[in-house]
């Protein structure tokens, strides 16, 4: 029997997503779900998101190095890499066994190590980079891998551009009017069909300056009846977050986190990162947005990406140090008039891409031959 494929990374969710997408379309095209292993970090989402699917998972100790000169980050950055020589052993050694005919890297600290123990043991490595500018990781690895994915760009000798992989809940989103009008209708309680609905997502782990600018918008708008705001706030400020909740007549639902397929189905307006696959589901959706780039992302990637939709017009833009309620209101009302919203969904439709997770599925399956 042929080893299995495996496929690592992780850290957020937005490296634990695609693996699931891969994942999904390696079996679509055949593979058994014991043909294929997740390997990612103890300290990351992959536990929580990945741990209790039919695809075995492998976690490795580690966490990402801080990329600052501080004494203390200096510390934390010096015990990160013991514990990223423990991941890399445990890698090399788990590889050896499993003898897997692919290993596919969506990026990210957690997947340093089995990219590395993919080298030592010869066996064929795919690179699949969601960001304008790839991660440290992948840039390392560059020269040692098979074939490359990109979601942007051009192809080349050793890239695919494939677009960003979804889960297959994602692509089945329907946001026709009749398709939003019902699944409005079957949330608890029903969303008003007369309000425009606002979902803000800014990740697993949630923004603490976005929260904050949504937190004083909702108090701000706490007599509206024409709008929605679904908040998913991130694990570290959903309590915090709830506790300012000012009632109203404004529909203000605060969410720790939940399956953002049924946030987009019912979405008018996002207010969102720049993260890759936020990016992806934003153009594949053609959901207008107002995004807020993170600051200090590797390579600036996060900035890189908004620009690239707001070069089309499918976004808004608003600086990470400029984000507050009064910004936030302004860009939001200025995206309320349907024509303005249908314009920016035709744009940021010209750039989405079907099937990119079936595409990386052919990309490895040729690499594996």
């Amino acid at each position: 029997m042929r080893g299995p494929v495996i496929v690592t990374g992780g850290g957020t969710g937005g490296h634990v997503f695609p693996m699931e997408a891969i994942a999904e379309a390696l079996v679509a095209r055949g593979l058994a779900p014991e043909e294929i292993r997740f390997v990612g970090s103890r300290r990351g989402q992959e536990g929580r998101l990945l741990g209790h699917g039919p695809v075995a998972l492998t976690l490795l100790p580690g966490r990402g190095l801080r990329r600052s000169l501080r004494p203390y980050d200096l510390a934390v950055s010096a015990l990160a890499a013991l514990g990223l020589v423990g991941a890399l052993v445990m890698a090399v050694t788990l590889v050896g066994r499993w003898r897997p005919r692919c290993v596919v890297s969506v990026g990210g600290y957690a997947s340093f190590a089995t990219c590395a123990a993919a080298v030592v043991w010869r066996v064929p490595l795919v690179l699949v980079d969601f960001d304008a500018v790839p991660g440290a990781v992948h840039r390392l690895f560059r020269r040692a891998a098979a074939r490359r994915c990109v979601a942007f760009g051009f192809p080349a000798d050793d890239a695919v551009v494939t677009g960003t992989p979804l889960r297959a809940a994602i692509e089945a989103v329907d946001r026709s009017d009749a398709a939003r009008a019902r699944a409005r209708a079957a949330t608890d309680p029903p969303l008003g069909p007369d309000r425009l609905v606002v979902v803000v997502m800014t990740g697993s782990l949630g923004s603490r300056r976005v929260n904050d600018a949504v937190s004083g918008l909702a108090a701000r708008w706490a007599s509206r009846r024409d709008l929605a705001i679904v908040h998913v706030t991130g694990e570290r400020d959903y309590e915090r977050v709830l506790a300012r909740r000012v009632a109203g007549d404004l529909d203000y639902r605060v969410v720790a986190f939940t399956d953002m397929a049924e946030l987009w189905a019912v979405c008018d307006v996002a207010v969102c990162r720049a993260g890759a696959v936020t990016v992806a589901e934003l153009t594949r959706l053609a959901i207008p947005a107002v995004v807020v780039p993170l600051p200090g992302a590797p390579g600036d990637h996060q900035r890189r990406n908004a620009e690239a939709l707001a070069a089309v017009g499918g976004v808004r833009v608003i600086d990470d140090a400029s984000c507050d309620a009064s910004t936030l209101a302004e860009a939001l009302e200025a995206l309320k008039p349907a024509p303005t919203r249908a314009a920016m969904s035709s744009a940021l439709a010209a750039l989405g891409r079907r099937d990119a997770a079936a595409a990386i599925a052919e990309v490895v399956e040729g690499a594996s031959r």
